[in-house]
């Protein structure tokens, strides 16, 4: 937020020079009432309006870039709004239209939490705030260097990967890639990841920016010097815009491999999805049975392997013998490997489970297995549980604490050498990266939308697979207990599709694809490079501007 001392020295900027200044020996009613501090505040709340009310709007509108409304061009247009209300000011000028534009920003994006609470909507958009709020000072403070939008396309970059790590492992929600999962920039993804989409797309907003700073200045002098720098400026945000239409994205299928995704359904949306104990397992059990059956009546088509979503088993199969059963049971009826998901009581701590994707054959019964290396804080665990619970009661409905898995999810699917990743993990770059390392020839992301069903959630976690199957070459296959399951093709085309809160089966033929992308060669160092460019130039405006204070102060003397 703009300081008060700026308020301050605005408020007395209007006195005279020969303004008569009281004697020590008078009284200090006789000197002239000074403004206190909440008519200070006053002036300064009446000044920001304007500006802070432009940002909260962009931020709306950023928010607009993302599903479920998918309007991506309104990213460039949040970038480019954000710069021109940064442009010049101070560094806590900045920071507070950082703020004021990420609130609503992130409350529009993360809506879907008030299944929870609105405070948690509240909550969790204001902590995410403060990083836009730390993006802002630094685009202030950066505003005068030459080169300005390199250096803040790079700054977004730095803001997104502390966001995506601090705290608790990050949260990346509304990276600006994400909103640009079926845009000119998507194929930007193949050369360097989620980063270089996100750069992209700051680049090309912030060039804009500097675009209408140079048109507004026609009305001046110098209009053929600045007519020239809009048409450089709007070129260079064009070509940035279209280069990615030639990047080739490789789809060719070294092999492919049948496969069925089930989705049962819940017995209802919101945090109370799970029902009576075995109803989902039953659901997902019985839609395996009926495609079993229509195999046998010659209705439907034979596939290599089938896929259950996150939490299809409501129960522990190890522990509860009629869970083992059912799923032994629909499993032997479609006589191929089928991907179980459940939750299993970790075998030695008390009260810790693990979020599992199990390959469950017809013949041998549960084998490999994948456990969720990332759970959700406050979610699928509560850091200083003891200490918060007692604050926030809510937090008794999460009883018991997920442990995170050791090792990524490569798992063998009858023919098929599959990358498993489970829910909220397809938003971690690193996550899917190693996966796919380890020799995954298709990605599975089993997730559970179920308590954020008719909320936007699902569209917005369905877009993030559409940018890892470009970004990996790899074909994505998205399977929901209540939707939206979904085939995504490596070319980030969505080829199937089951909606929410409907008991359905997915039946595709998907590629299988050992070639990899530069962006699997590559993996995390342009995120890496472009952040510490951006912090770089950080620094170069600190040594700037305590030079020209320097050469300021010489002048005066």
């Amino acid at each position: 937020m703009p300081s008060v001392s700026d308020t301050a020295e605005d408020a007395v900027s209007g006195a005279s020079a020969d303004d008569s200044v009281p004697s020590a020996g008078k009284g200090v009613t006789d000197a002239p009432h000074r403004p206190g501090r909440l008519r200070r505040l006053a002036a300064l709340a009446r000044r920001e309006a304007p500006r802070t009310a432009l940002a909260a709007a962009s931020g709306a509108l950023l928010g607009l870039a993302f599903p479920p409304y998918d309007l991506w061009p309104l990213s460039l247009v949040g970038v480019a709004a954000f710069a021109l209300l940064t442009r010049g000011r101070t560094v806590r000028q900045g920071a507070w239209s950082g703020f004021a534009l990420g609130l609503p920003f992130f409350v529009l994006l993360l809506k879907w939490l008030h299944v929870v609470g609105w405070d948690a909507v509240i909550g969790l958009s204001i902590a995410e705030a403060l990083f836009l709020a730390l993006l802002g000072a630094a685009l202030a403070g950066t505003s005068r260097l030459p080169g300005r939008p390199l250096w803040a396309a790079c700054l977004w970059v730095a803001e997104e990967w502390a966001r995506d790590r601090l705290p608790f492992g990050g949260f990346p929600w509304g990276r600006l890639a994400f909103a640009n999962t079926g845009s000119p920039f998507t194929p930007l993804a193949a050369l360097g990841g989620a980063p270089l989409v996100t750069f992209a797309v700051a680049l090309a907003g912030t060039l804009l920016a500097t675009c209408a700073v140079a048109l507004w200045g026609l009305r001046g002098g110098g209009a053929s010097r600045k007519a020239v720098t809009a048409l450089e400026c709007f070129g260079l945000a064009a070509a940035v815009t279209v280069v990615g239409a030639a990047v080739p994205v490789p789809t060719k299928a070294d092999d492919s491999v049948d496969i069925a995704v089930v989705q049962g359904n819940v017995q209802q949306p919101g945090m109370d999805f799970l029902g009576r104990p075995m109803k989902i397992l039953g659901n997902h059990a019985t839609a395996t049975e009926k495609l079993a059956a229509d195999i046998r009546a010659g209705k439907a088509r034979k596939p290599d392997l089938v896929i259950w979503p996150e939490n299809s088993s409501d129960l522990d199969p190890f522990k509860y013998p009629q869970a083992y059963d059912r799923i032994d049971h629909a499993v032997k009826s479609i006589g191929v490997p089928v991907l179980v998901g459940a939750l299993v009581d970790h075998p030695s701590k008390k009260g810790y489970v693990f979020n599992e994707g199990i390959v469950w054959d017809p013949r041998t019964g549960p084998g490999a297995s994948y456990t969720k290396q990332h759970p959700v804080p406050f979610g699928e665990y509560v850091p200083f549980r003891e200490q918060l619970s007692k604050i926030i009661t809510r937090f008794q409905r999460v009883p018991r604490d997920f442990a995170p898995g050791d090792h990524t999810g490569l798992l063998k699917v009858g023919p098929a050498r599959l990358g498993d990743v489970i829910c909220f993990e397809v938003a971690y770059d690193q996550i899917v990266h190693d996966t796919v390392g380890a020799g995954a020839r298709a990605l599975v992301v089993q997730t559970n939308n179920a308590t954020y069903g008719r909320t936007g959630q699902p569209e917005q976690q369905l877009a993030m697979s559409k940018l890892r199957a470009v970004e990996h070459g790899r074909a994505v296959v998205t399977a929901a207990t209540s939707g939206i399951s979904a085939v995504v093709a490596p070319d980030g085309t969505i080829t199937h599709q089951i909606p929410e809160f409907t008991q359905g089966v997915v039946s595709a033929r998907i590629p299988l694809r050992d070639e990899t992308t530069l962006a699997d060669l590559v993996g995390a160092a342009p995120e890496w490079a472009l952040a510490i460019v951006g912090l770089l130039s950080c620094a170069a405006a600190v040594v700037v501007g305590r030079r020209g204070r320097s050469k300021a102060e010489k002048g005066q003397q």
